[in-house]
């Protein structure tokens, strides 16, 4: 049936490379579309193209894989409204599921059982007005912000978000680097001394195997 299908850019596995869940062997399922364009974006081959799958299908491929953990990503999955269903069917199949979103969309219908991994935009990303703080409010401890960072400007701009949402008494906070962009050991250095209770991450992925799959 049509309302249950979804455009798929990929599904594929491979180990976590952010994340709480960093290096647990996990399916990725990537949606496409995003309506977002960050500067330093890393998957925009997911913008356009991709197959339509129904969701019996979706869970068909992640069984052949043989891991609890689940990755739903893009692009921005929520740009697709079946995405909730799809969240909706792996939490009720018995998967451990985690939703990578920009933030730009509404949350408040995602299954409170998924992890919910934002990436909430700083003006380095050039896509900082897209940022929807109301769903900071859907958050809780199980979840995760994550922040990009592209330079000073930014790093002191995440600080005044975290301050101002109280983001450390809510969710853990994730900070990483831009690749290619910033020096990782500037950012762990001033993560440390501004003795910031956030957890610093590289991009298993790309050290890995230098590509984004992983993300």
């Amino acid at each position: 049936m049509e309302n249950n299908r979804l455009k798929i850019s990929e599904i594929f596995y491979s180990l976590q490379g952010e994340s709480t869940y960093v290096g647990l062997p996990t399916v990725f399922i990537r949606l496409t579309g995003c309506p977002l364009r960050c500067s330093w974006c890393d998957t925009e081959y997911a913008f356009a193209g991709g197959k339509w799958l129904e969701i019996d299908e979706i869970l068909e491929t992640v069984r052949t894989y043989k891991t609890p953990y689940i990755c739903v990503t893009g692009g921005e999955p929520l740009a697709q409204k079946r995405c909730l269903k799809l969240l909706d069917q792996l939490i009720e199949n018995g998967y451990d599921a985690s939703l990578e979103t920009s933030g730009s969309i509404s949350i408040s219908g995602v299954n409170d059982k998924v992890v919910t991994v934002m990436d909430l935009k700083a003006p380095g990303s050039a896509e900082e007005q897209k940022n929807l703080y109301e769903n900071i409010n859907y958050l809780d401890a199980k979840d995760q912000v994550k922040f990009v960072i592209k330079d000073r400007r930014d790093f002191h701009w995440a600080q005044d978000i975290i301050k101002r949402y109280n983001l450390t008494d809510k969710c853990e906070i994730l900070f990483s680097p831009v690749a290619g962009e910033l020096n990782p050991e500037n950012l762990a250095q001033w993560i440390l001394d501004d003795k910031m209770l956030v957890r610093f991450q590289l991009q298993l992925h790309k050290i890995l195997w230098d590509d984004a799959k992983g993300k």
